[in-house]
């Protein structure tokens, strides 16, 4: 199954790049999983690390997903998609609620999800310079506090023993990019 979510998130976002990059999009997703699979994640947890975008950035839906990887990787998916009709502020706040109570394996996707993106935040950073924040759809003070409110929530109902070691990843690199 694995290789086919590759296959399959590979050909979905095809054409498509990172933010302030010429860098092809599926390195992000492929970092996801492979962080998620260095953490011990179930397969269902991993192939949801390639998708966990391409219902909200491609033509892929849900039922796709349902269809060709089964209700398990799709709930996952589908619990961390947001809806682009909403604001940003409405989408974000969504993530960190869904965050507060989500099972252990939405968790691990939201925060894999935000880590890497954190990562190449902090890489445009050196790269760019402040100017990096222009290219959001919210500036820098919008976003140091949807981070930190995912650092706030993300261990939320975990045991010390659940939570993976990248969560602690996380903590550092948001305070490495917004101090």
């Amino acid at each position: 199954m694995l290789n086919k979510a590759k296959a399959f998130a590979e050909k979905a976002h095809r054409g498509q790049t990172r933010k302030n990059s010429n860098t092809d999009y599926i390195v992000h997703p492929i970092r996801v999983a492979e962080r998620l699979s260095e953490a011990g994640c179930s397969e269902a947890v991993i192939s949801a690390g390639y998708l966990h975008d391409v219902v909200e950035d491609t033509s892929v839906n849900l039922e796709d997903l349902v269809r060709e990887f089964g209700q398990e990787v799709a709930r996952i998916v589908s619990a961390h998609t947001e809806d682009k009709s909403k604001s940003w502020q409405e989408r974000k706040q969504h993530t960190i609620d869904t965050l507060r109570t989500a099972p252990k394996e939405v968790k691990c996707l939201i925060v894999a999800d935000k880590l890497d993106n954190l990562l190449s935040l902090e890489e445009d950073l050196k790269r760019i310079g402040n100017d990096v924040w222009e290219n959001f759809n919210a500036g820098k003070d919008h976003q140091r506090w949807y981070y930190e409110s995912i650092a706030k929530e993300m261990d939320n109902n975990l045991s010390e023993a659940e939570i993976p070691l990248f969560f602690k990843e996380y903590t550092r690199t948001l305070y490495r990019v917004f101090t």
